[in-house]
């Protein structure tokens, strides 16, 4: 087995065999070119994307790519605890003094969030059941009573709901444990151990096959002791998304997307920051750059005045800068946003690089486009500061 160690957004070149590059590049995981300048090795970058994946090449060989964040541990996971969701777990003083890598940390925090959710038995509600069955019980489905028995009063197609533990709180709890039980070497022993006992506590709930569309569920006062647990196993799966890709090489990983996470922190810590400063926000706001409604644009982030009118908007940019600046392209891609919605100004916010706070007015428009940076190598409490920064501007613009 071949373990590779990587930052990310950094490039490293290694010695492989054709198979094992070919593999890489296929996986969906890292990018991996020939390296012209050296026979026999290939050069390999993680693009915006942080975790452990288990290729495995043909002839059962496996490779194991481990990417570590250029952010410290705990400011990752203080900046995944604004995923989209409802408030909660935003607590950036995780346990992680002891364990140097995203895995370990995070499968950790996983245990004890769904030890916590357990503690008092698992969840119980009610699920729609679909079975053919001898006795009447709820209704009859009556389409598929003809379909398949052509008039017969038995067998009977029957609907009806069941008060069970396979719902989908559990149902998510226990393929987030496979998931982390499947991965390669890297969670220690004590916690490899906790996640068994929680498979084996919901080994009567039916696993999310893979694949599959996760189920839904929503925050209620009687599911809000697994609320936490259930926003760090759906961070799990879709996690594992590139098992998922078409293709001839298999893929087991745990890889986060860390333009998606950057976005989710900075639209849900805005929204979070302009709460009290009337209006409302959207997430993921649909608008059209024509009359037609034919040219469909999707901003991160819109804040609008109580009536409806577009307020401000807003694009979060993670990616790695140029030696001269921010990339012109979202300017561009701005300037549209600020044109179809009708506003003066527009704001593009950009995890630190090369560049400061910068603004720009358009030739002939007047529109001002800002470009914001937030430094996420800082205290939770300094990244929140650089939020809030953001907020007075867009609300005194």
């Amino acid at each position: 087995m071949t373990d590779i160690e990587l930052v990310e957004n950094v490039p490293l070149s290694l010695p492989l065999g054709d198979s094992a590059g070919r593999a890489l590049a296929g996986s969906g995981v890292v990018e991996a070119t020939p390296d012209l300048g050296s026979a026999g090795w290939w050069r390999v970058r993680a693009k915006n994307v942080v975790g452990v994946a288990a290729v495995r090449v043909a002839g059962g060989e496996t490779i194991t790519v481990r990417v570590s964040p250029k952010v410290p541990i705990n400011r990752l996971m203080f900046l995944l605890g604004y995923s989209r969701s409802f408030n909660g777990w935003r607590d950036d003083q995780v346990q992680v003094d002891d364990e140097p890598d995203l895995l370990p940390v995070f499968a950790r925090v996983f245990a004890l969030h769904a030890e916590q959710a357990l503690q008092q038995g698992l969840l119980k509600g009610y699920r729609e059941v679909e079975e053919t069955a001898q006795v009447m019980r709820g209704r009859i489905r009556f389409s598929e009573q003809v379909r398949r028995h052509h008039g017969l009063l038995v067998p009977l197609e029957i609907t009806h709901d069941e008060y069970t533990t396979d719902v989908a709180e559990n149902r998510l709890i226990r393929s987030a444990c496979e998931v982390l039980l499947r991965l390669p070497d890297g969670i220690p022993g004590d916690v490899r151990t906790r996640l068994a006992r929680l498979k084996l506590r919901l080994a009567d709930v039916t696993p999310v096959p893979h694949g599959h569309p996760l189920p839904a569920w929503r925050p209620n006062r009687l599911n809000v002791r697994y609320h936490d647990a259930l926003r760090v196993a759906e961070l799990v799966l879709r996690g594992e998304s590139v098992e998922h890709r078409p293709g001839e090489v298999t893929v087991h990983g745990f890889l986060f997307n860390l333009a998606k996470v950057f976005e989710d922190f900075i639209t849900v810590a805005l929204r979070d920051a302009l709460g009290q400063s009337g209006g409302y926000s959207v997430l993921q706001a649909s608008h059209h750059l024509d009359d037609r409604n034919a040219i469909r644009m999707v901003p991160d982030f819109v804040h609008y005045e109580a009536d409806g009118t577009p307020l401000a908007v807003v694009d979060a940019k993670y990616k790695a800068q140029r030696p001269d600046g921010f990339p012109d392209a979202d300017l561009y891609q701005m300037l549209a946003y600020c044109t179809a919605l009708n506003l003066p100004e527009g704001h593009l916010v950009y995890a630190k690089g090369n560049a400061p706070h910068g603004a720009h007015r358009v030739r002939y428009a007047g529109t001002v486009l800002h470009q914001h940076a937030v430094d996420l190598d800082q205290p939770s409490a300094g990244v929140l500061a650089d939020i809030r920064t953001v907020a007075q501007r867009l609300v005194s613009s």
